[in-house]
């Protein structure tokens, strides 16, 4: 069911699949991986396979119910364009959005070839923005080019967990950019000086950019909960949102 979010950058969740499996070191922390295996506990409907990549169609028609403006976040427990994941199911997905113009839907991969793969047989609606995650330079920034050749209203960036200095980037044909550090007691630091580089290339290119948080390590260095961390980058909350292009 779709769920309201404290993602600081959306308002819903959707889950159409649920379940994952690591491919890249972002995901080595996995949240949704913990909180499935939480849910699975509490005996929630939906969860009885744990992290085991499902299906749920009986969620398809969700958004189609509600009629007030929302954003969502399709699948913040999944990966919709996981290898197991049909296309003919994919775009049962994406003609629920085509169907449900009142809500702006945020789609994330790590998957981004196989997402360019499945977008260049359709038309993507406007309401439909696409993003993939960014947290390293070798798995990460490759993903951009993929999602540059994706034709898509907003394109966007999920630098999260940002795990080293990402240097230069190509931010050609992206709109919005959000960063953000790793939570939780196994957490990785994220250092300013990254967080910098990013917001300067932003800046140049005219890119809204968003700072998520800080996560389990503070911008001093030192470790302690996420919320004593909070959210302020240099001295102020960033929450930049994307110009919507006109396809």
């Amino acid at each position: 069911m779709s769920t309201q979010s404290r993602i600081e950058w959306t308002e819903q969740t959707w889950n159409p699949t649920v379940g994952c499996t690591k491919i890249s070191p972002g995901c080595k922390h996995c949240y949704a991986e913990t909180m499935a295996k939480r849910l699975q506990a509490m005996g929630m409907c939906g969860y009885e396979n744990g992290f085991r990549l499902t299906l749920m169609p009986d969620r398809l028609a969700e958004p189609l119910e509600r009629r007030k403006p929302t954003v969502y976040f399709v699948n913040s427990m999944s990966d919709l364009f996981h290898e197991k994941v049909p296309f003919d199911y994919i775009g049962r997905v994406f003609d629920v959005m085509s169907r449900a113009p009142q809500h702006t839907f945020q789609v994330l991969t790590k998957r981004a070839e196989r997402m360019a793969a499945f977008c260049c047989h359709i038309r993507v609606s406007t309401n439909v923005w696409l993003g993939v995650s960014v947290e390293n330079r070798k798995h990460g920034v490759p993903r951009i080019d993929a999602l540059r050749n994706v034709h898509a209203s907003v394109r966007f960036l999920s630098v999260e967990p940002l795990l080293e200095d990402l240097g230069p980037i190509d931010l050609t044909g992206i709109h919005w950019v959000i960063v953000g550090g790793e939570s939780g007691c196994k957490a990785r630091p994220m250092k300013p000086e990254w967080v910098d580089g990013i917001k300067r290339q932003c800046d140049a290119a005219g890119v809204a950019f968003f700072f998520k948080q800080w996560g389990a390590w503070g911008s001093d260095g030192q470790k302690r909960s996420k919320s004593a961390n909070g959210r302020r980058y240099r001295g102020q909350v960033w929450d930049d949102m994307p110009a919507v292009v006109t396809l």
